[in-house]
C-alpha cells in the first residue's frame, strides 16, 4: 500500500514564495509613495513570515498530513493586506514624515499584532482539538453560543453596538468586538452534527415537481427557524451581509447533507422572499426596516445622490474603474478619497492599485483556499467532518462573494470585511480559527489509513463514535 506524503517542505516553499511576494509588494509601495526604498521595507515581512513559520512547524507536529495549500494561500492574502494598510497609513501621513514613519505604527502596525494573535489562537486550535470529531460533543452547547453572540448587538443600546448604521459590534471604551464572526463558526458546527443525525429525515420527499423532489412540509421546521433569525439580523442588526451568511451555510450545508436542489430553491425563495418584504415594509412603514430600505434604494440608484447617501458607493465604483485593467500600480493610488478603505472597501482599494488582473490573481487565490476546503470535505471518512469542511469553505467563498457584490454594485452593500485583508481582529481571528478548522479536517482526510484497521489518529483523539454521532469508517 502507498502511504500517503506529508507535504510539509511543499507547504515550506510555498510560504517562502509568499512572504517574498509581500517584501516585493511593500518595496513598490515605498518606491512609489516615497520614491526611494527604506532600508527597513523587509520588516514587516519577515514579520509575518516568522509568524507563519511558526504555525507552520506546529502544524508539522500537531497536523502533519494537512493539506499544504491552505496556509500559503491565506499567508499570502494577509500579508497583502498588512502590505495595503502599510500603505495607507502612509497616505494618511504628512509627506515630510513619511519616510520616518514607523513600521509597527498606524493601522498596519495594528493589523500585524492582529495577526500574531490569531495566528496563536489557530495554533492553539490545533493543539486542543487533536480530532474535529470533538467538536460534535459540544454541537448544542456551540449551537446556543453562537446564537447568543448574532443576539448581543442587536439588543444593546446603539451607542454600544452600531458602527456605520450596522448594529454588529460590542463596543466598550476603546475595546470593540465583532461576535457575529465567530458566531458562524459555532453555529457551523451545531449544523453539521444536527444534519448528520437528521439526514435522512431530511432527504424524505413528498412530491416531485418538474423533476425535483420537494421535502415534506412537515420537515420545513429547520429551514424556517434559521430563516425567521436571519431575518431578525437584516432587520434588526441593519446587516443583510450577516443574515445572508447565517442563512446561506444552513442551506448549503443542508444541501450537502441531503443532496436534495429542492433545499436550495426553498432557501433561495425564502430569503429573497423575507428580503423583498422587508424592503416594502421599510418604503411603507419604516422603524427597523427603514435602514434596509435605505441600502437598497442606494444600490438601485448610487448616482441619484452621489455626494451624500450614495457617496460611498459612488466612489468605490469610480475607484475600480479608475484602476482598470493593470491598476496604478502598488502605491499610485489615491486610498484616502475611498471611505472606510481600510475596512469595507479595501478589495476597492487595492484593485485601483493592481487593476483587474490584480483582483483576478486575489480571488483565485480565495478560490483555492475554498477549492481545498472542498476537497477535504470529499476525502474525509466521517459525516460530521464532510459538512463540517464543506460548509466552512462555503461560507468563506459566500463572505467573499458578498463582499465583491457590495462594492461592485452587483447586491447591496453590508458591513462584512474582507477575510484576511481588511483591517480588525474579529473577522482575523475568527477567519484564522476557520482555516485551523480545515487544516485540522484535511489532516484527518490524508491521513493513511493501517492496513486491516480504520485511519490512524493523533493521539489522545477522541473514539470513533461521539455521542452518538454517526461516522464511517473506509478500510483497505
Amino acid at each position: 500500500m502507498r502511504l500517503a506524503r506529508s507535504r510539509r517542505n511543499a507547504e515550506l516553499s510555498l510560504l517562502l514564495l509568499a512572504m517574498v511576494l509581500v517584501a516585493a509588494y511593500s518595496a513598490t509601495v515605498e518606491a512609489t509613495v516615497l520614491d526611494t526604498v527604506t532600508p527597513d521595507f523587509w520588516i514587516p515581512a519577515a514579520a509575518l513570515g516568522l509568524v507563519f513559520l511558526g504555525l507552520h512547524l506546529i502544524i508539522r507536529w500537531l497536523a502533519p498530513f494537512a493539506d499544504p495549500a491552505l496556509l500559503p494561500a491565506v499567508a499570502l492574502l494577509n500579508g497583502i493586506g498588512v502590505g495595503f494598510l502599510r500603505r495607507y497609513d502612509l497616505a494618511q501621513a504628512a509627506p515630510a514624515d513619511r519616510e520616518h514613519l514607523a513600521i509597527f505604527a498606524g493601522t498596519g502596525g495594528r493589523q500585524l499584532a492582529w495577526t500574531l494573535a490569531a495566528v496563536i489562537l489557530a495554533a492553539a486550535l490545533l493543539a486542543i482539538m487533536r480530532d474535529h470529531r470533538s467538536l460534535s460533543r459540544y454541537a448544542y452547547t456551540l449551537g446556543l453560543a453562537g446564537i447568543v453572540l448574532v443576539m448581543i448587538p442587536a439588543v444593546l443600546p446603539a451607542r454600544f453596538s452600531e458602527i456605520n448604521n450596522a448594529k454588529l459590534w460590542i463596543r466598550i471604551g476603546g475595546f470593540s468586538i465583532q461576535p457575529g464572526e465567530f458566531a458562524k463558526l459555532a453555529l457551523l458546527a451545531f449544523f453539521a452534527y444536527y444534519l448528520v443525525r437528521k439526514r435522512e429525515v431530511l432527504s424524505l420527499a413528498s412530491r416531485r415537481v418538474l423533476g425535483i423532489d420537494f421535502p415534506r412540509g412537515r420537515d420545513l421546521g429547520p429551514v424556517l427557524v434559521v430563516w425567521i433569525i436571519s431575518l431578525l439580523v437584516l432587520v434588526f442588526e441593519k446587516d443583510l451581509g450577516t443574515s445572508l451568511l447565517y442563512f446561506g451555510m444552513f442551506v448549503v450545508t443542508l444541501y450537502i447533507a441531503t443532496e436534495r436542489v429542492s433545499w436550495l430553491l426553498i432557501g433561495l425563495i425564502l430569503f429573497f422572499g423575507g428580503a423583498y418584504v422587508a424592503y416594502l415594509l421599510g418604503g411603507t412603514v419604516g422603524g427597523p426596516f427603514a435602514n434596509f430600505y435605505l441600502r437598497a434604494e442606494i444600490w438601485l440608484d448610487p448616482f441619484g445622490d452621489p455626494y451624500d447617501k450614495g457617496y460611498q458607493l459612488v466612489q468605490g465604483l469610480l475607484t475600480l474603474g479608475t484602476g482598470g485593467l493593470f491598476g496604478a500600480g502598488p502605491g499610485g493610488g489615491q486610498p484616502t478619497l475611498l471611505p472606510e478603505v481600510q475596512t469595507d472597501f479595501i478589495f476597492a482599494g487595492i484593485g485601483e492599485e493592481i487593476g483587474l488582473f490584480g483582483l483576478s490573481a486575489l480571488l483565485v487565490v480565495y478560490l483555492l483556499i475554498v477549492e481545498r476546503g472542498l476537497r477535504a470535505a470529499l476525502a474525509v471518512r466521517d459525516s460530521f467532518g464532510k459538512l463540517l469542511a464543506g460548509g466552512l469553505a462555503f461560507t468563506l467563498g459566500l463572505q467573499v462573494f458578498v463582499i465583491v457584490g457590495g462594492i461592485s454594485k452587483l447586491i447591496p452593500l453590508t458591513g462584512q470585511t474582507t477575510p484576511f485583508l481588511s483591517a480588525g481582529g474579529s473577522s482575523l481571528m475568527a477567519n484564522w480559527l476557520l482555516i485551523a478548522v480545515l487544516l485540522r479536517v484535511s489532516d484527518g482526510a490524508r491521513r493513511p489509513v493501517a492496513p486491516g484497521g480504520p485511519a490512524v489518529r493523533p493521539s489522545g483523539g477522541p473514539p470513533e463514535q461521539l455521542h452518538g454521532a454517526p461516522t464511517e469508517v473506509i478500510r483497505p
